[in-house]
């Protein structure tokens, strides 16, 4: 058993289980569980905070509040460098000006001297290294993910870098640099495999499970494997925590804009801050958490304005933004919950503010921000009508991958 998960638990029901053996969803309702970190040990056992290693330049830099501390037991983690990524002000930014907000990026798609580096330029990679190394702990050797796109890219990465053998299930219109990416490791590796799809991520996971987990790879679907992808994005809201630009001290943003597909980063960041209260490093206070997706398709987004408790499956849409064309999540419900929690909101963005977006910030800031970002910065200025916002808050934008991942999508943005 790793030495500071205590047992994993559902986010639904509550059921626990043991941390000993490797499972997928919660037998009683279906839905997604997750890690539970013995904070009360870490406190002893790493007093007046020494359980944060600053110097490492990697999301591991968190020690026990992962899986695994890079301090002690280096040779257990499968890291290419991803996460430690920096928070970019853009307060200047022309578009929003005149609104005079505190406005910053969490630039998860391009590397930067001094911090670490997603290493396929997105979010995904640090779902996708805790991914791998619990995979090693529990010797499954054999690793299956239907995707949009990005996951598959991550997954692919670390299976070849540490001698996984993975499945990618993506659909046949993901855009071509990582569809691309992938088949040329499907080619070079003997043990990387690419299954295209028509459809969205709902039917590369049909596929999936007709044809991969009955040959024994094991489930590394968002919110489908127990909780390791949680603890991956989780990283990101300790990295907001922790001293950077917007504070010198252990503080939280105000308000958090994020791309919302399957929304496995919104249920890490808030685990993320419960954990950071348990160890006394910040208060109660969170931020809003403002859910952000494509007018084309936003089952979050309809869910929230109609007052349910769950999403709503879709048949999906055409989007630049192909990580947010998610029709359904088995995780959208807790989602919901956070975001009411928060007293934030979900706001959908149209395909002509993205790609608006897209480009000027590009042109201001030479930011190859993805899509997905872009729509995360457009929500802004609707946020601040809606009263949502306000100049008063620090606002934080996640960008979760570089807009060169989807060319020839977006290259008229670029050349017009």
């Amino acid at each position: 058993m790793v030495k500071y998960v205590k047992g994993l638990e559902c986010t639904e029901c509550g059921s626990l289980y043991s941390a000993n053996e490797a499972m997928n969803l919660c037998p009683k309702d279906g839905r997604p569980v997750q890690m539970l970190v013995d904070t009360d040990a870490i406190k002893r056992d790493y007093p007046s905070a020494t359980w944060f290693h600053p110097d490492v330049k990697s999301m591991w830099r968190f020690g026990p509040l992962l899986p695994f501390d890079i301090q002690h037991q280096k040779n257990q983690i499968c890291s290419l460098g991803e996460g430690h990524t920096p928070i970019i002000d853009i307060s200047d930014y022309q578009i929003l000006e005149k609104f005079g907000l505190s406005i910053f990026v969490k630039d998860e798609g391009q590397p930067y001297s001094s911090f670490g580096a997603n290493p396929t330029g997105s979010f995904k990679d640090r779902g996708m290294s805790v991914v791998a190394t619990m995979a090693k702990f529990f010797a499954l050797d054999k690793l299956v993910v239907p995707t949009q796109g990005n996951a598959g890219d991550s997954l692919s990465e670390y299976g070849a870098q540490f001698s996984l053998e993975v499945a990618v299930v993506m659909p046949d219109d993901t855009p071509m640099p990582i569809l691309g990416k992938v088949a040329a490791y499907s080619r070079l590796h003997e043990q990387i495999h690419l299954d295209l799809v028509k459809g969205t991520i709902r039917e590369a996971g049909v596929l999936m499970k007709d044809k991969y987990l009955p040959k024994g790879f094991f489930n590394c679907a968002t919110f489908q494997e127990p909780g390791w992808r949680i603890e991956g994005k989780k990283t990101m809201g300790l990295e907001l925590a922790e001293p950077n630009l917007i504070s010198q001290n252990w503080q939280l943003p105000d308000v958090i804009f994020y791309p919302t597909g399957g929304g496995t980063g919104i249920l890490g960041m808030w685990k993320a801050f419960d954990e950071l209260e348990q160890l006394g490093v910040i208060g109660s206070e969170r931020p809003k958490i403002i859910a952000i997706q494509s007018e084309n398709n936003s089952p979050v987004v309809d869910a929230f304005q109609q007052n349910l408790s769950d999403t709503v499956p879709t048949d999906g849409g055409k989007t630049l933004a192909t990580g947010l064309n998610v029709p359904g999540g088995v995780g959208h419900k807790a989602v919901l919950r956070i975001i009411r929690q928060s007293q934030g909101a979900a706001i959908a963005v149209s395909e002509e503010e993205i790609g608006r977006h897209t480009k000027a910030i590009f042109k201001q800031y030479s930011m190859f921000i993805s899509p997905e970002g872009a729509a995360a910065v457009a929500a802004i200025e609707i946020a601040f009508r809606q009263n949502i916002t306000d100049s008063t808050d620090s606002i934080v934008c996640f960008n979760t991958g570089s807009a060169e991942k989807y060319f020839p999508n977006v290259r008229g943005l670029f050349c017009s």
